[in-house]
């Protein structure tokens, strides 16, 4: 399963996330190219969600 994000796109999934779970910060956010594992292991542990669950978030996004 990957996690790979885009820069690109970064900013418009975040904005959606961030509807979709009020509980995120901007400090939930720090996207380092590279370190997305990093990331989603950190919101998994905020939102209560599996990494299976993140990642199909976030291709319906």
């Amino acid at each position: 399963m990957s996690t790979k994000l885009s820069e690109r796109n970064w900013e418009e999934q975040k904005a959606k996330l961030k509807e979709k779970f009020a509980a995120l910060t901007e400090s939930d956010f720090i996207f380092i190219s590279g370190k997305e594992e990093e990331m989603i292991g950190k919101l998994e542990i905020k939102l209560g969600k599996t990494k299976k669950e993140l990642c199909e978030i976030l291709k319906k996004l």
